[in-house]
């Protein structure tokens, strides 16, 4: 069946894969928020009483490692959080923690750019984080890198530096919530799809950026992210 629509599609969102000719087709973004305990101190709140919270960002969020970010509109403090990425190859719901990891295709590094000043306006008003989360170009990502290739980290470096200064670091198990947790628990809430990218947190250090800072992230045993705020 040939699908005819009014206006011109958007274009299908996909990411590069390593040793692969083929791009992965993004369908999904969720984000895990406060799952390192010093950034949940870090933001004013308990990690033991205020366990990970899940939000999302649009797949056309998403630009390539190595390019421009355009600072945002309607903000005055812009802040990167380093993270390390899952890529679901299948997906479900209900998938027990057991059998969590079967479904994941590769990994990637990501920065979730966030409006600090606007999520923090929406927080004390209860209200959605979209406007600070969810802007245009905001998931920096590297390719991906598959499982097959590289393993499953679940321990590890992750750091960020802005101008060649160390900002975030952190390690893998320090996370909260593990990969399969994650994975549990999201499907319990939604039905996941292959093509679904998780941000796993990010590690204490978070702050302020401004045009012309050049941001490289690691995640060891997975990849480098270069970026450049203008």
């Amino acid at each position: 069946m040939i699908l005819d629509y009014l206006l011109p599609p958007p274009p299908p969102v996909g990411l590069a894969a390593m040793g692969a000719s083929q791009l992965f087709p993004v369908h999904r973004i969720y984000c895990v928020g406060r799952n390192y305990a010093d950034h949940v101190r870090e933001m004013g709140s308990d990690p033991r009483s205020e366990p990970p919270i899940f939000f999302a960002k649009p797949a056309d969020a998403l630009v390539p490692s190595g390019t421009q970010v355009r600072y945002p509109p309607r903000t005055r403090n812009l802040h990167h959080e380093i993270e390390l990425v899952v890529a679901l190859k299948s997906g479900g719901v209900d998938i027990p923690k057991a059998q969590a990891m079967r479904h994941v295709y590769g990994y990637a590094v990501a920065l979730d750019m966030t409006r600090r000043d606007l999520q923090g306006v929406a927080k004390k008003m209860g209200r959605p984080w979209e406007v600070g989360k969810a802007f245009e170009k905001s998931a920096p990502c590297t390719a991906i890198f598959p499982a097959e290739r590289i393993g499953h980290p679940a321990k590890g470096a992750i750091w960020l530096d802005v101008n060649g200064e160390r900002r975030q670091t952190g390690d893998l198990s320090q996370m909260i919530w593990d990969i399969p947790s994650q994975i549990e628990y999201l499907s319990g809430l939604w039905e996941l799809r292959a093509g679904d990218l998780i941000m796993t947190g990010t590690p204490a250090g978070v702050g302020a950026v401004k045009r012309g800072d050049r941001l490289s992230g690691h995640v060891d045993g997975v990849g480098d992210l270069q970026v450049v705020v203008v």
